[in-house]
């Protein structure tokens, strides 16, 4: 960097409802060579209604939602910015001179207009690890209430009943000795499957994008298959992929075993989950646990709501505090060593 030798890059951060301020001024005493500015607001201030802005640009883009007016007129003094959800698009990084880095709070960059950061030569820095641990262990958490009716008995219970034959019955296996099929091995996904590793469990993973000799892949035994065989071949089927396709529909529900639960902490799209109720409802396969829906809030109607081999939570998946205070602080030192 020209200047980066006389003074730091000045940063200027976008909070919303999950990124608040407190986080990025955390970041601010990482590193002497970034010097957080003005820190703008972006979105409703309520999760809940956060979590459908999230919904509307993970699917339209950074021109799905207007970033704030005083984004355009204040940004064009600082050298850098950082965002979580709130869109920086073609108008903002044309009209920015002087903008040397954008950085995004967030494993998807859906909100960044890529194209033209590329065109000027702006490097874009996401965080696509910012969650992968929460969303790991409430993986393993689901895995475990499905299997052994953790909520399911707890609901029982409440309700003044004493349970003694589950839907699975016949069926409560201990997960140890069992296979575990991860469809994406990126962050995520490799976490779940040392966590699983851990209990016991054989493994297996499906994804384009990691050969066969991936280093983590061999220290845990897993092994690479198709997506056929590993639904064919899998207890637990545990979905941690990043696509804009269908990936499990009802072709490969029929590949799996009666015995087998199927997870999902991804997103719904990649999922038929007409299909999936219907697996469920005939007991074709043993059970799921959903922790993304097609409707958030989910519809009162929703037939997944009146099973009860299905274990659901409110797409709790990242909601940890950890998973958002540590992002701009671990941008930041990714971008000391990228840059300097």
């Amino acid at each position: 960097m020209s200047d980066s030798s006389s003074r730091p890059l000045r940063i200027i951060s976008v909070s919303d409802a999950f990124m608040r301020p407190e986080y990025y001024r955390a970041a601010d005493k990482v590193s002497d060579r970034f010097e957080f500015g003005e820190i703008l607001s972006f979105g409703p201030p309520d999760k809940a209604s956060m979590r459908h802005v999230a919904y509307i640009i993970e699917r339209g883009g950074p021109e799905a939602l207007p970033a704030p007016e005083e984004l355009y007129e204040i940004a064009p003094g600082y050298d850098a910015i950082m965002v979580h959800l709130c869109p920086v698009t073609r108008r903002l990084i044309e009209s920015w001179q002087g903008l040397k880095l954008i950085m995004v709070n967030r494993g998807g960059t859906e909100n960044i207009d890529l194209e033209a950061a590329s065109e000027r030569g702006i490097p874009v820095i996401s965080n696509p690890s910012h969650n992968a641990n929460g969303v790991a262990e409430l993986t393993v958490g689901l895995i475990l209430s499905q299997t052994r009716n953790i909520s399911l008995a707890d609901k029982i219970m409440k309700s003044g009943g004493w349970c003694e034959s589950y839907p699975n019955a016949g069926r409560e296996f201990e997960l140890r000795g069992l296979c575990a099929g991860i469809i994406g091995f990126g962050s995520i996904g490799r976490r779940v499957g040392r966590y699983l590793k851990a209990l016991g469990m054989n493994l297996c993973f499906t994804d384009p994008a990691v050969p066969s000799f991936d280093p983590d892949a061999l220290s845990l035994g897993c092994e690479k298959a198709d997506l056929d065989e590993l639904m064919k071949r899998s207890d637990i089927v545990t979905l941690h992929a990043r696509s804009d396709d269908l990936i499990v529909s009802r072709r490969e529900f029929e590949l799996m075993k009666p015995s087998a639960y199927f997870i999902n902490t991804a997103r719904p799209h990649l999922v038929d989950y007409a299909a999936l109720y219907e697996f469920l409802a005939e007991k074709k396969i043993a059970g799921a646990a959903l922790d993304v829906h097609q409707a958030e809030p989910t519809d009162p109607s929703d037939p997944l709501l009146k099973l009860d081999n299905v274990t659901l939570t409110n797409h709790r998946g990242g909601a940890t505090v950890n998973s958002y205070s540590d992002s701009p602080s671990d941008m930041i030192r990714t971008a000391e060593e990228m840059m300097f």
